[in-house]
């Protein structure tokens, strides 16, 4: 199964969780685990998601990710699952 992980962090504010999952549901992609918190103001979320049913490019996610973290003022990271892969032979 190809994955990816997707790491948001940014001051907290209402509509996070919305965007970055209604982006990933128009790329066709499943959120398979996520873990979210806020220390203080600043909000944290990782998630694990399925590229199984990415019918684009991986960057065309990126950007549009990218893109949200942008309009939410939010850092916005995703990475496929071989990077953190090929780290941990390092």
């Amino acid at each position: 199964m190809a994955k990816a992980v997707v790491t948001v962090i940014g001051k907290d504010k209402p509509g996070i969780i919305a965007g970055v999952s209604r982006t990933l549901a128009e790329h066709d992609i499943n959120i398979l685990d996520v873990s979210q918190t806020i220390m203080s103001d600043i909000f944290t979320m990782s998630m694990l998601v399925n590229l199984e049913k990415l019918d684009e490019e991986f960057n065309k996610l990126q950007n549009d990710l990218n893109h949200l973290g942008k309009k939410l003022n939010v850092e916005i990271h995703t990475q496929r699952e071989e990077i953190f892969d090929a780290m941990s032979r390092i």
